[in-house]
């Protein structure tokens, strides 16, 4: 069984259909939040994943922020812009498919959230003591999360907490406990500007991420085109 694992579209339909294209034929999709948020295609990317077969979702911040379940006020400036242009964008239909996203759910043996499971939609991984909170929030043998933008694993042993960085198209064997995160499709922050996701085989417990190039110039076109900020643009060259 082979299951496309992935998060942090953010409205961008070219680096999505890549990501989709070069994973093949898969038997799921679990996606982990933030649908939209900084791109230029939010309702092209929510029917996009609407349409995918047997989908499990979860909901992000930007996702939640857009149907005004958190306030405005916890993003920046320039995020604020953009969710309140992207609420304009979207049409009824894509808004009733987002606001029925949990915020967390589980599947066999892993927790899926956006965050982490102290704060599903909101908490960042980014620390060794963050990782050890997160893993007294959940007991499954995994956890996978989105939302740093940074493919990742977290490693529990002997009540330590380990970070191990990603190595793109190799197979990890995991092993019980682990907190992995996918990276992001529409917006990688760990200086690689490829889309970011993974393939899981919850049978073998065997987990790979991948990486694809996909046409930059082209999404910061359209974002040039819809007037959308121009620094956000220029993060999708450099990755960051």
């Amino acid at each position: 069984m082979k299951i496309f694992v992935f998060s942090d579209v953010h409205a961008n339909l070219t680096a999505l259909e890549a990501a989709l294209a070069d994973a093949g034929a898969v038997d799921a999709y679990w996606f982990l939040g933030d649908l939209v948020g900084y791109g230029p295609d939010p309702n092209a990317c929510v029917a996009r994943v609407q349409a995918l077969p047997n989908l499990v979702r979860v909901l992000g911040n930007h996702d939640a922020a857009v149907l005004g379940k958190m306030p405005l006020d916890w993003f920046n400036d320039e995020a604020q812009r953009l969710i309140l242009w992207t609420r304009e964008q979207l049409n009824e239909a894509n808004l009733t498919f987002l606001a029925a996203a949990p915020e967390q759910t589980v599947q066999d043996d892993v927790t899926l959230v956006h965050g982490s499971p102290r704060s599903p939609v909101t908490e960042y991984i980014l620390t060794a003591e963050v990782a050890a909170t997160a893993f007294r929030h959940f007991h499954t043998d995994f956890c996978f999360a989105g939302h740093t933008h940074q493919p990742v694993r977290w490693q529990q042993t002997q009540g330590r907490v380990h970070r191990h960085s990603a190595e793109a198209g190799t197979p990890l064997h995991l092993v019980p406990r682990a907190i992995l995160n996918a990276g992001s499709v529409g917006q990688p922050r760990d200086g690689d500007p490829r889309a970011s996701y993974a393939l899981y085989d919850p049978e073998a417990h065997v987990w790979e991420w991948r990486r694809v190039a996909y046409d930059i110039a082209a999404v910061q076109k359209r974002m040039a085109e819809k007037g959308l900020s121009a620094m956000n643009a220029e993060r999708l060259t450099i990755g960051r």
